[in-house]
């Protein structure tokens, strides 16, 4: 029999945890026999201390176990079950072409995604503003789709990974949200309780990221691989970049647009293309679909080519009670703002660099994500057209097209978009679009 009081003592004093110690205390926050002074004490002990990979691992799993965890067997899927994770950005809307792709090639993507935080966009509240599509359906609409369609993309019900939402709510109000273990466990446990063959994780890097520089992304990604694979999923991780916004579009429903042109193949803008096929390529050979990366394209470039990964998507719209014809007619169902115009920069120049934080707070300020939880969201408003860094902006070509309500919102917008866009006379080196790879091996 342990005490919650000890375990904290324990890990105040720096001393390592069992994980028989980290189950208990995880099963206690679950149960409610752990109070909220006792977990934020715990956290900070854990954020000035740190854990071990041994720690993490055993925090993980406990975490993962405090709710249900998905069992796939009785669907008989005749294909690995796979996903992915993304640390979020500006313009990220790669999980609503990389869901059905994969799906196409013949994985199962069950998707347990969240909402907007901050200043990046999520992909429940994209997918909110398709008329109709429920983002909590039960477990056996969940499966059906995902059996159907290949791909489901949902929230998180309240029965998965419950011990991780006390610990975050208490984080988020006590200052220790920015600690690499937590985070690991954090992501970690609600991806895991998926039921999961495989996993990539995708970890952005740059102004727009989570994680404020290079050297901290690298490390969550190794902590994220290492624990991963030590809880028995097989897990690899991109680093890619977010110094810029990702696709042409910031904003619900524009981004929504973008991700089915990209399917339908009228638009592909070539940094969101990269990231994607990156993304999927690695779930491919991850999960024994691909033999190598150059396969693992080629079925990716077809089922782009031949429509069956836009087909994906309509399946899963209309399995999750969207619009049966969305593919076809999504213009007439997602909302549009009132005023859609240009705003250019003060002066010509190349675009030398972009606060791509400063860009998504632009979208949230016109109320197209939330400051507080409770805060409604506006679909139609947001960002389209986005210049990219090392592009010449001047008379005849805008940073972006504003997409707001009513004059007002577009003047505050706009003066948030050429604030977080810096022009210059030289031209920026080029960044790549995928930093690396971390594989097991790596870490």
């Amino acid at each position: 029999m342990y005490l919650p009081q000890e375990i904290i003592r324990k890990k105040r004093d720096n001393i390592e945890l069992t994980a028989d110690e980290i189950n208990f205390f995880v099963q206690g926050i679950a149960k409610d026999t752990v109070s909220e002074g006792q977990i934020a004490a715990f956290a900070m002990a854990v954020y000035f201390n740190d854990m071990t990979m041994a720690e993490r691992v055993a925090l993980t799993c406990a975490m993962r176990d405090s709710g249900m965890v998905i069992d796939w067997s009785h669907m008989n899927f005749d294909g690995p079950i796979v996903d992915k994770h993304s640390t979020g950005g500006v313009g990220d809307v790669t999980s609503l072409m990389l869901g059905p792709m994969v799906a196409a090639c013949g994985g199962y993507v069950p998707m347990i995604s969240g909402r907007g935080l901050g200043h990046t966009g999520g992909t429940l509240d994209k997918l909110e503003s398709i008329p109709g599509y429920d983002i909590s359906p039960n477990n056996d609409v969940f499966g059906q789709v995902t059996k159907d369609a290949g791909v489901a993309i949902i929230g998180q019900t309240g029965d998965l990974a419950p011990a991780d939402k006390r610990v975050y709510a208490t984080r988020d109000v006590t200052a220790t949200v920015d600690n690499i273990s937590l985070i690991t466990a954090s992501i970690l446990s609600k991806k895991l309780a998926a039921g999961l063959g495989s996993l990539v994780m995708d970890v952005k890097v740059g102004s727009g990221a989570f994680m404020p520089t290079y050297d901290a992304s690298e490390e969550l990604a190794k902590s994220i691989v290492a624990v991963a694979n030590g809880a028995g999923t097989k897990t690899t991780a991109l680093l890619t970049d977010m110094n810029q916004v990702l696709a042409s579009t910031a904003g619900n429903a524009l981004e929504v647009r973008e991700a089915v042109q990209f399917l339908n193949g009228e638009y592909r803008n070539p940094r969101l293309f990269e990231v994607t096929m990156a993304l999927c390529a690695e779930m491919l050979v991850n999960s024994g679909l691909a033999a190598d990366l150059d396969q693992a394209t080629e079925k990716l470039q077809a089922v782009l080519d031949n429509g069956e990964a836009a087909k994906r998507f309509g399946k899963m719209v209309a399995g999750l009670g969207g619009p049966a014809d969305f593919m076809d007619n999504y213009d007439a169902y997602l909302e549009k703002a009132e005023i859609a115009k240009p705003v250019f920069a003060e002066k010509s120049g190349y675009v030398f660099a972009m606060d791509t934080r400063g860009l998504g707070m632009a979208v949230v300020g016109m109320g197209g994500g939330r400051r507080v939880a409770a805060d409604t969201i506006d679909y139609a408003v947001g960002l389209s057209d986005m210049i990219r860094l090392g592009d010449v902006a001047d008379a005849d070509t805008p940073l972006a097209v504003i997409h707001a309500r009513n004059e007002a919102q577009w003047e505050e917008a706009a003066k948030a978009v050429r604030a977080s866009i810096t022009i210059s006379d030289d031209k920026p080196e080029p960044t790549p679009v995928v930093y690396r790879r971390v594989r097991p091996e790596d870490v």
